[in-house]
């Protein structure tokens, strides 16, 4: 076993703090990544507050990784000493199932062990996550990332980027279509840079006035004020698709409202409480209201090639890991533009 630093969170009412740990020794299909740094993500403060229920403490969160590796497995082919990495949201899967089979191993059919907060394969041990000096990773759970690219920005990507990417591919958005983000924080801004590259022309949809700016220097070509019903009316039945990255409570029926015939409303954002849907916003237009998670090993390495090739990154306030309780409080109040990553330097 490999002693290894990190920053843990030891029950729901804690704040996170050092924590000493080990990681498994390298396998020979193992790779080993000194960690870079580390993206701090929203889901990262529902699961260290126990805000979806079942969190295993001790928890090291973090699930947007990059780092270079330091130490390759005997029979590793796909990656070699001093290459660059990243880890997503998942470290292993069964392998087996239909799922697995297709490159969607984040909807594995018997278990996905998640990067944190999970159980490895074998359903007893706890995973720990990026908030670390190192992790040890199966090659085939591992991705290539471009030397191109600012790595600080590039960690979210591994998390905010796939998770926009994934639905905007599977649904086929591109030129022609109108597309509306709910909301401008961590997924948002992606889904904005992600959708205006792809040709759609892109609308954000915020209650914050003040964001307007933002998002037309991000890409977006309309913004709409949803607490203005004045400012919504141009937009009743406007829209071919709807990515909502919001995880508070918020109206669904609203925003369905804006789409025309046949539009389809994707849910990525997970707010910790159900929010109802009337029959007839649905019904009347024959709208669809769909979800999508991340993407599979290989969409996500097609994310991050696509994203290099576009030079397309997060933008981030890099933080040490001694602001990281700061960091969950501020963004909790939005104050981050647009995504907190850690210098795992500084730990």
């Amino acid at each position: 076993m490999m002693p290894t630093k990190g920053y843990a969170v030891q029950d729901a009412t804690e704040p996170l703090g050092p924590f000493s740990f080990e990681r498994r020794e390298v396998g020979e299909h193992d790779v080993l990544i000194s960690i870079l740094y580390c993206g701090v993500c929203h889901s990262d403060v529902h699961q260290v507050r126990n805000e979806w229920g079942g969190s295993i403490y001790p928890m090291v969160p973090g699930h947007e990784i990059v780092g270079r590796i330091s130490k390759v497995g005997s029979q590793v082919t796909k990656f070699k000493e001093g290459d660059l990495a990243g880890v997503g949201c998942f470290v292993d899967s069964c392998r087996t199932c239909h799922s697995c089979k297709e490159g969607l191993e984040q909807y594995c059919e018997v278990h996905t062990a998640s990067t944190y907060n999970g159980l490895e394969m074998d359903r007893k041990t706890p995973t720990y996550g990026g908030y670390s000096n190192q992790i040890v990773v199966d090659e085939n759970y591992t991705l290539k990332v471009s030397e191109k690219l600012d790595l600080s920005r590039v960690a979210p990507l591994l998390c905010a980027g796939i998770t926009t990417y994934s639905p905007l591919r599977q649904w086929k958005v591109g030129a022609g279509h109108k597309l509306g983000v709910v909301g401008l924080g961590g997924l948002g801004h992606m889904a904005v840079k992600l959708g205006a590259s792809m040709g759609a022309e892109v609308t954000v949809l915020s209650t914050s006035p003040s964001k307007e700016a933002d998002a037309k220097e991000l890409g977006a070509h309309k913004f709409a004020v949803t607490r203005n019903p004045e400012h919504l009316k141009e937009y009743t039945n406007y829209f071919d698709f709807i990515l909502d990255t919001v995880s508070a409570p918020h109206d669904l029926n609203l925003y369905l409202s804006l789409l025309r015939r046949d539009g389809t409303m994707i849910l990525v954002g997970a707010p910790p409480e159900p929010a109802p849907v009337a029959g007839f916003s649905l019904i009347s237009r024959r709208k669809r209201l769909v979800g999508s998670m991340i993407g599979g090993i290989p969409e996500t390495q097609e994310m991050l090639d696509y994203c290099a090739e576009n030079n397309i990154m997060s933008d981030v306030e890099v933080i040490p890991m001694a602001q990281i309780n700061e960091a969950y409080e501020r963004m909790l109040r939005s104050d981050v533009k647009y995504r907190f990553v850690i210098d795992m330097a500084t730990l």
